[in-house]
C-alpha cells in the first residue's frame, strides 16, 4: 500500500482524535502564540472572573449572571475553535508520520561480519536496530532494506513505494549517484551488499517523520511580519476601547466590562489570529502531499517568492542517457568499415552511450563480433584521456572527445581533416555530442550522440516563466551544445562546462542582486550549491550529501516538481494575505454592530449608524461575539486547502482579493450578525 493510501487510513482517526482533544483541553502551544489570541485568552479570563463575582456578590451593575456567562462561553469557544484549527492541521502531519512509521518496522538485517570478529564474511541475521554506521549487510529479492546506506557491491531492482508512493521500481547499483538506498524500501530482484551510512535514529526516514510531525516548526519571516502587524492592530484597538470609557461617562452611558471585552475581542483581527498557525502547518502539509519533504515552513514560503531556478540538464531537462543517432565516416572511409570500427571500440563500453552505439549499428545490419579477452586489449575510459577503445589484430581503435582524439592524431604526425572538424561543430550546434573515432591514429569519422528532451518540459518552463521565475540550465556540455538544448527546452539562460564552483558563483551573484534562488540537484557535486541556495531541492534518488545539503527532498525524483512547490508557496502567502484582508474587513461590520448599539439610547443622533437595527445593546454585543467565534471554524477548510493560485500580476491579484475578501469581509458579518440577533430575540 502506498504512503498516500496509508495516510488516508490514519487521517480520519487522527483528525477525530484532534477534534476530541481540542474540546477536552487547550493545546499548551496555543497560549501566547500571537498577540491576538493572547488578548482573547486575557478577555476570557476577565469574563470568567466577572461572571463568578456576579454570583458571589450579587452585583448586577456589570450585567446579569446569565448574560455574562453567555459572553464567557462564547469567548471560550473562540479559543477552542482556534485551537481546533491548529489541531486539525497537525493531525494531517501526524497521519503522514504514522504511515511512514509503518515502513520503519524493526526488520531483520543480514549483517556481514568481517575478518577478526567471527569468520570471514559470515552472514548472520540481527535486528536492524543493532546496525550502526559502517556496518555491512546484504539484501536479496524479497528483503526489506533495514537501514540507509550505499551499495558497495551488486545491483538490484528496488520498490520505493513505501517512501515515494510510486509503484514503479527503480534500479540501484554500486558506484555513481544511484548507489544510495533508503531503509524501509524493498528489494525486488538480484542481490546487493550495502554499507550503513547513518546511526540508528538518524536515518532519512527518521528525519522525515520528525519533520512531518512539525513539532519544531518555526515561524517564517512573513509570519513574524504578520504577527507584528497583528500586534500593531491590537495596540490600536486597545486605545480605541480605552477612549470609550470617558466618552460613555460624557454621554451618561454606563459601559459594562462585558461590553469592553467583547468590543475589544471583536475589533482585533481574531480570525487571522486564530488561523495563523493552521495556515503555516497546512502549507507544509500540502508540500508533503505533493511528495516533497520540507525541512522548514520557511522553505515553502520562500519558494513562493523565487526569482531564479538552477537545474541540471542531464536527467532533468533531458531523459539522461545520450543515444547514438548517426555515423559520419570521414572522406575515403567506407560506411561499413567505419561502423564496424565504432562497434569494436564500444565492446567494453558499459555506459548507455556505448550500448546505444552497438544497438544503432545492429539496426543498420552490422553486428558485433565476440572477442575473447586474450585476443584484445580493452582501453577503459578515464578522465585524463577522455577516450576509450580497443587494440586488436595489430590495430588501435579509439573513440572519445574531439580535442582528445585531435591531440592523439596530431601527436602521431597525422592531420585532422577539416571536414571532420566542421562535422563536430555542426553536431554541437545542433545540441548533439560528437565522439571522434580514430583508426591507427588516423581520423576515421564521427559518432553523433543526442540528448532526448523530456516531453512537455518546454510547457512546464513556460509556466514557471509566467510565475516570474527565471530558469537556468546547468550542464558540463560545451557552449554550442548547451545553447541548442537551452533553446529547445525553453530555459531562459544556461551555464556551460559548469563546475561546482560555477554554480555557487552564479547563485551568489543572483543573491547579491536581491534575488531568491532555488537549486535542484542529486549529486554530491551539487551539495555546495544546494546549501547556498535559498531553496535547495534534492532528489530522493540522489546522494546522502545532496539530501543533507538541501532544505527539501523530492520523493518522486521529478525535477519539474518545483512548479508545484512554487505554487504551494504562493498559495501559502496568498492565503495569509486574503484571510488577513477578510479579518480586518470584518472589524468594520462589528464596529457598526456594537458601538452604535451602546450609545443609541443616550445619543439618538447615532441612529443613522445603526445600519443593522439590532434589538438591544446586549443582543448586539452577544451577536457580534458569537459571529466572531463561529467564523473561525467556518474558515478552517479555506485555511487548510489554501486560496487557489492563479499566475496573474500583483495589481490584478490585489484588486481580486479586495473585491472578494475585502468586500466579502464587510458584507458577511452584517448578514451573519443580523441573523444571530434575530435568533437571540426569541430568548432575550
Amino acid at each position: 500500500m502506498s504512503t498516500r493510501n496509508k495516510t488516508r487510513l490514519f487521517e480520519g482517526a487522527l483528525v477525530k482524535e484532534a477534534l476530541q482533544q481540542s474540546f477536552i483541553k487547550l493545546n499548551p502551544r496555543i497560549l501566547f502564540r500571537n498577540p491576538v489570541m493572547f488578548t482573547v485568552e486575557i478577555g476570557t479570563a476577565i469574563m470568567l472572573a466577572v461572571t463568578v463575582l456576579t454570583v458571589v456578590t450579587g452585583d448586577t451593575t456589570q450585567g446579569s449572571f446569565g448574560y455574562n456567562l453567555a459572553v464567557f462561553i462564547v469567548l471560550f469557544l473562540t479559543l477552542l475553535f482556534a485551537n481546533f484549527a491548529e489541531a486539525i492541521a497537525e493531525a494531517r502531519g501526524k497521519a503522514q508520520a504514522q504511515s511512514l512509521r509503518k515502513t520503519r518496522e524493526d526488520t531483520p538485517a543480514k549483517k556481514v561480519f568481517p575478518v577478526g570478529e567471527i569468520v570471514t564474511d559470515e552472514i548472520r541475521v540481527v535486528p536492524s536496530s543493532q546496525l550502526v554506521k559502517g556496518d555491512v549487510f546484504v539484501c536479496e529479492a524479497g528483503d526489506t532494506i533495514p537501514m540507509d546506506g550505499e551499495i558497495i557491491e551488486g545491483l538490484a531492482t528496488i520498490d520505493e513505494s513505501a517512501i515515494t508512493g510510486e509503484s514503479a521500481p527503480v534500479i540501484r547499483e554500486s558506484g555513481g549517484d544511484k548507489s544510495s538506498v533508503t531503509g524501509g524500501t524493498k528489494v525486488l530482484s538480484d542481490r546487493i551488499k550495502v554499507r550503513v551510512t547513518t546511526e540508528p535514529g538518524e536515518s532519512f526516514l527518521d528525519k522525515m517523520i520528525a519533520l512531518v510531525e512539525g513539532a519544531s516548526r518555526q515561524k517564517t519571516p512573513n509570519e513574524i511580519a504578520l504577527t507584528i502587524l497583528l500586534a500593531s492592530f491590537t495596540l490600536v484597538f486597545v486605545i480605541v476601547c480605552v477612549t470609550l470609557k470617558p466618552f460613555g461617562d460624557y454621554a451618561s452611558t454606563p459601559i459594562t466590562i462585558a461590553a469592553f471585552v467583547s468590543l475589544f475581542v471583536c475589533l482585533i483581527p481574531t480570525t487571522i489570529g486564530g488561523l495563523l498557525s493552521a495556515i503555516g502547518i497546512a502549507g507544509m502539509d500540502r508540500a508533503l502531499r505533493a511528495n516533497v519533504i520540507t525541512k522548514s515552513g520557511k522553505a515553502v514560503e520562500t519558494a513562493g517568492d523565487l526569482d531564479t531556478l538552477l537545474l541540471d540538464k542531464t536527467g532533468t531537462i533531458t531523459i539522461g542517457n545520450r543515444k547514438a543517432t548517426h555515423f559520419w565516416p570521414s572522406n575515403g572511409v567506407e560506411d561499413k568499415d567505419f561502423i564496424s570500427a565504432c562497434v569494436m571500440a564500444s565492446l567494453a563500453d558499459e555506459t548507455p552511450e556505448g550500448k546505444s552505439i552497438i544497438e544503432l549499428a545492429h539496426t543498420l545490419g552490422i553486428n558485433s563480433r565476440y572477442v575473447k579477452k586474450e585476443q584484445a586489449r580493452f582501453i577503459a575510459f578515464t578522465a585524463e584521456t577522455r577516450s576509450s577503445g580497443i587494440d586488436i589484430d595489430g590495430n588501435k581503435i579509439r573513440k572519445g572527445a574531439f580535442d582528445a582524439i585531435r591531440n592523439l592524431v596530431t601527436r602521431a604526425g597525422n592531420p585532422f581533416p577539416t571536414e571532420t572538424e566542421e562535422r563536430v561543430k555542426a553536431i554541437s550546434s545542433n545540441g548533439g555530442t560528437p565522439l571522434v573515432v580514430s583508426y591507427n591514429d588516423k581520423v576515421h569519422g564521427v559518432i553523433e550522440l543526442q540528448d532526448i528532451i523530456k516531453p512537455g518540459i518546454r510547457e512546464r518552463f513556460e509556466r514557471l516563466r509566467r510565475m516570474g521565475v527565471k530558469t537556468v540550465m546547468v550542464t558540463g556540455d560545451n557552449p554550442l551544445t548547451a545553447k541548442f538544448i537551452a533553446e529547445k527546452a525553453g530555459v531562459d539562460d544556461f551555464i556551460a562546462e559548469a563546475k561546482p564552483e560555477d554554480k555557487m558563483r552564479y547563485i551568489r551573484q543572483e543573491q547579491e542582486s536581491g534575488k531568491l534562488v532555488a537549486m535542484m540537484g542529486d549529486g554530491t557535486n551539487d551539495a555546495p550549491a544546494l546549501a547556498q541556495a535559498d531553496v535547495g531541492v534534492a532528489m530522493n534518488s540522489g546522494t546522502q550529501a545532496a539530501k543533507e545539503a538541501g532544505n527539501m527532498v523530492d520523493l518522486d525524483n521529478d525535477p519539474t516538481k518545483l512548479i508545484e512547490i512554487v505554487e504551494i508557496g504562493k498559495q501559502l502567502l496568498m492565503t495569509r494575505g486574503t484571510l488577513t484582508t477578510f479579518s480586518i474587513a470584518n472589524d468594520v461590520a462589528k464596529y457598526f454592530a456594537i458601538v452604535p448599539a451602546l450609545f443609541i439610547s443616550s445619543l439618538p443622533a447615532l441612529q443613522g449608524l445603526n445600519i443593522m437595527h439590532l434589538k438591544s445593546p446586549e443582543s448586539a454585543i452577544l451577536s457580534a461575539v458569537i459571529f466572531n467565534a463561529i467564523i473561525i471554524p467556518a474558515l478552517i477548510p479555506l485555511a487548510l486547502k489554501g486560496v487557489a493560485y492563479k499566475p496573474i500580476g500583483a495589481s490584478a491579484l490585489l484588486r481580486r482579493n479586495l473585491l472578494i475578501y475585502g468586500l466579502g469581509g464587510v458584507l458577511i458579518p452584517f448578514i451573519g450578525i443580523k441573523l444571530i440577533d434575530m435568533l437571540l430575540a426569541f430568548f432575550m
